[in-house]
């Protein structure tokens, strides 16, 4: 399709419950543009039947493009794929379970109409979510705002809207552990955002579990942040001192006192202490040392296995990125 007004990126893992019913909210939010559009569906290495209902979807309807990995890259990678795919004038990511409403695609597009080059959702409500889910992401939206240096808007996701400059700015941007979010906003540009409540997820289940959390905080903080290297080194320096302290009040009870000192117990506590401590700032460290380890091996990011439209309907593409 030429002139492609607007790519909608759509992530999928094990999706077989709710893709039909998002594609067509999909479809009818984009047809009521009256504008050309793509729905690129990224198959992230799904293990039940979503790849073989994108295919029966996209034989009959060709805006449909399904981009299949060889295997489970993760969501951020996913997205990326489809930012590189992508080929319209408006970029759009949405996940598919429907928690983010499709129908706020079109507000988004109005603001990208009236000058805007990133149009973000910001959360007012998470409908569904447990009180821990709610506590820990307010914590880690206001944490990586206070560690970072770039203003990351707090209570967004990776639904957005983005211009094909900003687009094309990503593309060139090849950090392996990817938080999208945040790197859109370190590219800069105009942005803005809409509101809205977040649904309940319409079936399945999430594909962000605590461990997953925990990896994506830790990639938004050591992508975008040194201040956990700066607070180790500032503590390893405060407790030096304490400990230097220690001893000299150590020295003077057994030079100018016949106090005796007792209590194997609480030497050993402060001990284990700093152990720990010591073992934390080389836990930071080795973060970081991590990163540069995958930055260095250079693989590509992702390996896609074949590339599925009504144009293109089983022909493999081994491609990578």
């Amino acid at each position: 399709m030429d002139n492609l007004k607007y790519s909608i990126i759509i992530p999928v893992f094990n999706e077989e419950q709710v893709i039909e019913h998002t594609y067509e909210r999909l479809k009818i939010v984009m047809d009521s543009t009256a504008e050309t559009y793509e729905l690129l569906f990224i198959n992230d290495g799904s293990r039940d039947s979503t790849i073989d209902i994108l295919k029966h979807l996209g034989e009959t309807d060709n805006h449909i493009k399904t981009i299949d990995f060889s295997r489970n890259f993760g969501h951020q990678i996913a997205i990326t794929a489809g930012m590189d795919y992508a080929q319209g004038d408006a970029v759009i990511i949405i996940d598919a379970d429907l928690q983010d409403p499709p129908e706020l695609i079109l507000e988004m597009i109005g603001k990208w109409k009236s000058g805007y080059d990133v149009v973000y959702a910001k959360r007012t409500a998470r409908k569904g979510e447990t009180f821990f889910k709610k506590q820990t992401a307010a914590l880690f939206y206001r944490t990586l705002r206070a560690m970072t240096d770039i203003e990351i808007p707090i209570d967004t996701g990776d639904f957005r809207l983005i211009d094909r400059k900003v687009c094309e700015q990503m593309q060139n941007v090849h950090e392996r552990n990817r938080f999208v979010r945040g790197l859109v906003s370190w590219v800069g540009f105009k942005q803005t955002a809409v509101e809205y409540e977040r649904d309940e997820r319409y079936a399945g289940e999430t594909k962000y579990p605590l461990k997953r959390m925990l990896k994506l905080s830790i990639d938004g903080i050591t992508s975008f942040s040194y201040k956990p290297l700066k607070i180790a080194n500032y503590l390893g320096a405060a407790l030096s001192t304490i400990g230097f302290i220690y001893m000299l009040v150590v020295l003077y009870q057994k030079l100018f006192t016949t106090t005796t000192i007792t209590g194997w117990s609480s030497i050993i506590v402060i001990q284990l202490f700093f152990s720990g401590i010591t073992l934390m700032m080389l836990g930071v460290m080795g973060e970081y040392i991590g990163r540069i380890y995958d930055e260095a091996k250079n693989r590509p990011l992702y390996i896609v296995q074949d590339v599925y439209s009504v144009e293109n309907p089983t022909k493999t593409a081994i491609t990578t990125k």
